[in-house]
């Protein structure tokens, strides 16, 4: 199956943006779901990994397309991993993308209230199936360590971006231009690490 037309499992703009970029120089165009007329999955897994292949599954049977999905998340130090595979509706799954993430980062700015440990890091596993039924996925995954803010900088990204400083660059995520993020990024990483996979899947 030809790969120039893959499907997101995502409605997330921010993820559309980024992958796009990542994957526009293989000459392969993504689509977001929802222009294909599929809705958003659940994903009631424990594990990142079953979350993402559930996704991928889904819109590619519906769309007859390859699929990608990621499922990606802040895991926190201090909080035992969490909110881990719950990230984008820790807070609840309630209202519009921008006020789910603006009602997270107040629950992540609650809980470490008076906590001195600020560790965390974003992880993302990426899967990539060629047909819904691929019996050998194209997986990959990277993390992204720094350092938790009260206070939140940067205008950029979405979800956490603002509160995760990068102690290397004296700079949060959302601080970052784009081309800067997609290079260092635990998405950009996985990424390209796939691409890497896939390249070799198709040798």
């Amino acid at each position: 199956m030809k790969l120039d037309r893959i499907v997101l499992a995502s409605g997330n703009a921010g993820k559309l943006a980024e992958m796009s970029s990542l994957l526009a120089p293989l000459g392969m165009s993504v689509r977001a779901q929802g222009e294909l007329g599929v809705t958003e999955a659940d994903e009631p897994h424990s594990t990142f990994i079953e979350n993402a292949l559930t996704k991928a599954r889904r819109a590619s049977r519906i769309t007859g397309l390859p699929a990608i999905a990621d499922d990606s998340g802040l895991c926190v130090d201090a909080l035992g991993g969490r909110p881990g595979v719950l990230s984008a509706r820790w807070a609840g799954a309630q209202g519009s993308r921008i006020e789910r993430d603006r009602a997270n980062n107040r629950k992540l700015v609650q809980e470490l209230a008076g906590c001195d440990r600020r560790g965390a890091h974003f992880y993302c596993v990426l899967v990539l199936l060629r047909a819904a039924d691929d019996p050998q996925p194209i997986v990959a995954d990277a993390s992204w360590y720094g350092e938790l803010l009260e206070v939140p900088r940067g205008s950029g990204g979405f979800g956490y971006d603002p509160h995760l400083l990068i102690a290397s660059l004296g700079r949060t995520v959302a601080e970052l231009d784009a081309p800067t993020k997609n290079r260092l990024s635990h998405r950009g990483r996985a990424m390209r690490a796939l691409i890497e996979r896939l390249r070799e899947a198709v040798a």
